[in-house]
C-alpha cells in the first residue's frame, strides 16, 4: 500500500510540474545540442600477403565479431556468370581437413555464426570461444573443399531460383535495368541465366577462387571483447598461410547516362503491378563535398514514410504501398535510383509524379531540412551500437580514402548543410532529364499511357535485348464469352457430370516463410461459400456466405458483409461460374494473354478477370481486385495440374501472387456432395 501511495504522489507531483511549466504536449520537443562522437580508432597491422587487419577493443559485452571484406572491382564472369555465387556457397561445405558435418557441428557447438559471400565473410561468437571460431573461419577460407557433387547441388538450387523468378517483375527489373545502364556483357551489367549456371564446372569455381578470393586488398576487422596483443598472434597464425593472387586489376568498362530521359519497358504479361524505377549514374564519392548534401536530398525525396515520394504516390494518390529512393556513393557503382511498384492502370500517372518530385527536390523547405538532419543524426548515433557499423567505418576509411576525422565529425558535417548546398548537390546526382525510366509490367495495359508522356519508349525482352512493341493478339470473330464457357465446361467433364455435383470441398496447403498454412474451401449451389485459413492449428481467417448474407472473421474480429458485396455475390450463384456467363451482361470478352505460359482468352467480370486456354479450354487463371485498408490490390492466381474428381477435372496446383510474393497452393483432396447448410453458418 505504501508503494502504491508513493506512485500516486509521484504522479500528482509530475502533473503539477507540467501545469506549472505550461508545457504544450502537442508541440514537437526541440532537439538538444549535437553530441560529440567518440569512435574508437582501430589498431592496425598488415600481413605479408597483403591482408590489412584492424582491431577495435570493446569490452562492454563478452562477444567478438570478425568481418572480412575485399576491395575488389567487379569482374566479368562471361559465359559462366554466377560462378562467384556458386563458389561462395562452397565455403560452408567443410574444409580439406574437416568434413561438412563436423565443421557445422563445431560451429553450432560453439554457438557461433559464420557467413560467407563472394567477396568476404563474417563471424561472431562469445569471446571465450573466439580463438576456435577464428580458426574455423580461416580454415574455411584458406582450405575450402570444392567438390563436383556440392557444386552441382548449388547449381540446381540456383537454377530453381532463376525459374521461380521468371515471372517476377521485381527480379526482372533489377536484372535488366543494370544490363541497360552498364551493358549486358560487362562486369556490372551481366546477369545469371540457366545457361550460364549450367556451364559452371569444378575448374571454374577453383579458378575464380584462386584469382579473386584472396588477401590482396582485403580487410579483416575484429570488434569486441579482445586484447590487441593477444589477438594479433592468433590472426597471424590463422591467416599468414593465405596466398596472394596478384591478379591484375581490370579497368571498369565505360558507362554513362542517356542523353535524354527515356522509358525502357520489359513486358511481363502476368504482372498485375508495374515495377517502376528511375535510375541515373553519377560520380558521387563519400569524400566529396556534395556527399552530405546529396544524402540529405535523398532522405527528403525518398528516405522513408515522411519523404516526398511516399507522401505523394502512396498517401496522396494511393498508387502504391510505398515509394522510395536511394543514393549510392559506392566506390565502383555510384548511382541514384527511385522506385515503386504501382497498379498497372496508374503506371503512366506514377511516372509523371516521380518526374515532378525529382524536378522539385532542388528546393527544400527549412522544416524538411531540419527534420532530415535530425533523423539522419539519430540513425547514425543508433548505428554505433552495432559492431558491424564500426567494422564498416574502419573499412570505408581505407577504401574510400576518407579523412581521419570523417566519422568523428559526421554529425557536424550534417549540421553544416544548407538548403543551397542541397540544391547544388542535386544538380550532379539526381538527373530527371538524363534518367532511364525502367518499367517491368504488362505492356498491353501500360504502353498507351506511357507513350503519351512525351519520352521515347523502347521495349526489351527479359534478357535485355531490344524487341518490337508487344502487340495484343486479336480474338477470332467466331469466339464469344458463351463459346469459351462452353469449351471450358466440355473440357472439365460436360454439363451432365457438372449437374451431378451440388457441392465440393477443397483441402489444400501452402508454405509461407517457412510456416505451413492450411486452406479449406467449401462451395455449394446457390453461391454458398466457406473459406477457412488455419496456421499452427489455429483458425486465423474465416469467410462465410450462405447465399443471402455473410461475414468475415479474422483474429477474433467479425465483420458483416456489406450490401454491395452481397449483391455482387448474388449475380452468379452457379457452383461452376461458367454456367452463368451467358446469362449475364457483366462478362465481356477481352483479348488473348499469356497465363502460365499458355495463350489464354480473357473474360472480364466486374472485379475478376477469368482466363481460359486457347488450346485446351481449361481455366488457366483468375485475377481478382480487392481493397485492403483503402488500397486497391490485384491478386492473380494460376491453375494447373488438372485431375479427375467424380468425372469432373479440378486443378490440384494453384499459384497465387500477393504483394509481389509467389505462393503455391497444393490441393490434398476434393470431397464431392458432402457440404451441409451447417457449413455456411
Amino acid at each position: 500500500m505504501k508503494k502504491q501511495l508513493t506512485y500516486i504522489a509521484a504522479a500528482f507531483l509530475f502533473a503539477g510540474t507540467i501545469s506549472a511549466q505550461k508545457i504544450d504536449l502537442n508541440a514537437m520537443p526541440k532537439p538538444g545540442p549535437t553530441p560529440a562522437i567518440n569512435i574508437a580508432k582501430p589498431k592496425t597491422f598488415q600481413l605479408n600477403n597483403g591482408l590489412t587487419v584492424m582491431v577495435v577493443e570493446n569490452n562492454k559485452l563478452p562477444r567478438v565479431s570478425a568481418s572480412l571484406s575485399m576491395d575488389r572491382a567487379p569482374y566479368n564472369e562471361g559465359s559462366v556468370t554466377g560462378v562467384s555465387e556458386i563458389m561462395a556457397e562452397q565455403f560452408e561445405n567443410g574444409t580439406t581437413s574437416m568434413s561438412k558435418d563436423d565443421f557445422n557441428k563445431k560451429v553450432d557447438y560453439l554457438g557461433a555464426n559464420l557467413n560467407f559471400s563472394s567477396n568476404g565473410a563474417s563471424a561472431n561468437s562469445l569471446s571465450k570461444y573466439f580463438p576456435e571460431v577464428l580458426s574455423l573461419l580461416s580454415d574455411a577460407i584458406i582450405n575450402p573443399k570444392f567438390s563436383a557433387e556440392e557444386i552441382q547441388n548449388s547449381k540446381e538450387r540456383a537454377i530453381e531460383g532463376l525459374k521461380s523468378d521468371e515471372k517476377n517483375a521485381s527480379s526482372i527489373a533489377g536484372r535488366v535495368s543494370n544490363a541497360l545502364m552498364y551493358g549486358k556483357n560487362t562486369s556490372r551489367g551481366e546477369f545469371e541465366t540457366v545457361e550460364s549456371i549450367n556451364k559452371i564446372q569444378l575448374s571454374d569455381v577453383q579458378n575464380t577462387y584462386k584469382k579473386y578470393y584472396a588477401p590482396d586488398n582485403a580487410y579483416l576487422v575484429i570488434v569486441g571483447d579482445v586484447k590487441f596483443d593477444q589477438v594479433k598472434p592468433l590472426i597471424e597464425k590463422a591467416f599468414s598461410g593465405w596466398k596472394k593472387a596478384n591478379t591484375p586489376i581490370t579497368p571498369l568498362e565505360p558507362s554513362g547516362n542517356v542523353a535524354k530521359t527515356e522509358i525502357n519497358v520489359v513486358d511481363v504479361p502476368s504482372a498485375v503491378q508495374s515495377v517502376v524505377s528511375l535510375n541515373n549514374l553519377n560520380t558521387l564519392k563519400m569524400k566529396d563535398a556534395n556527399y552530405f548534401p546529396a544524402t540529405i536530398a535523398n532522405y527528403i525525396l525518398g528516405g522513408g514514410g515522411e519523404a516526398r515520394l511516399f507522401m505523394n504516390l502512396r498517401e496522396k494518390n494511393g498508387f502504391t504501398y510505398g515509394a522510395y529512393s536511394s543514393m549510392s556513393a559506392s566506390k565502383y557503382s555510384p548511382q541514384f535510383s527511385a522506385s515503386a511498384s504501382v497498379r498497372n492502370e496508374v503506371t503512366d500517372k506514377a511516372v509523371k509524379e516521380f518526374i515532378n518530385e525529382l524536378n522539385a527536390i532542388s528546393t527544400v523547405k527549412p522544416e524538411e531540412l531540419e527534420n532530415a538532419k535530425a533523423k539522419l543524426k539519430g540513425s547514425f548515433i543508433m548505428s554505433l551500437e552495432q559492431p558491424a557499423t564500426i567494422a564498416r567505418f574502419a573499412v570505408n576509411q581505407k577504401v574510400q580514402d576518407l579523412p581521419a576525422d570523417f566519422y568523428t565529425n559526421y554529425l557536424k558535417s550534417i549540421d553544416k548543410v544548407t538548403a543551397a548546398d542541397v540544391s547544388n548537390a542535386v544538380k550532379t546526382t539526381i538527373l530527371p532529364n538524363q534518367s532511364r525510366i525502367f518499367i517491368a509490367g504488362k505492356a498491353s495495359d501500360i504502353s498507351e499511357g506511357l507513350e503519351k508522356l512525351g519520352y521515347p519508349v523502347k521495349y526489351f525482352d527479359k534478357e535485355a535485348n531490344p524487341v518490337a512493341k508487344p502487340t495484343v493478339q486479336k480474338v477470332d470473330a467466331s469466339v464469344s464469352v458463351a463459346s469459351i464457357a462452353d469449351k471450358y465446361i466440355a473440357a472439365i467433364g460436360g454439363k451432365a457430370n457438372l449437374a451431378k455435383i451440388s457441392s465440393y470441398t477443397m483441402n489444400a496447403s501452402m508454405s509461407m516463410q517457412g510456416q505451413n498454412i492450411d486452406f479449406k474451401i467449401v462451395k455449394a449451389q446457390g453461391g454458398k461459400e466457406l473459406t477457412t485459413v488455419t496456421a499452427m492449428g489455429q483458425v486465423v481467417q474465416k469467410q462465410v456466405f450462405d447465399g443471402k448474407t455473410g461475414f468475415s472473421e479474422q483474429m477474433g474480429k467479425k465483420v458483416e458483409m456489406k450490401p454491395e458485396q452481397i449483391a455482387e455475390k448474388q449475380k452468379n450463384t452457379e457452383l461452376f461460374e461458367e454456367l452463368g456467363f451467358a446469362k449475364s451482361a457483366d462478362y465481356k470478352l477481352g483479348g488473348i494473354e499469356k497465363i502460365g505460359g499458355e495463350d489464354s482468352y480473357a473474360i472480364k467480370g466486374n472485379d475478376t478477370t477469368y482466363y481460359y486456354s486457347v488450346a485446351t479450354g481449361l481455366k488457366t487463371g483468375e485475377t481478382k481486385k480487392i481493397k485492403v485498408q483503402g488500397q486497391e490490390m490485384t491478386i492473380p492466381s494460376v491453375f494447373s495440374n488438372y485431375k479427375d474428381v467424380n468425372g469432373v477435372k479440378m486443378p490440384y496446383t494453384i499459384s497465387v501472387n500477393q504483394m509481389g510474393m509467389d505462393m503455391t497452393m497444393n490441393v490434398k483432396s476434393y470431397e464431392v456432395n458432402k457440404a451441409t447448410d451447417a457449413d455456411f453458418k
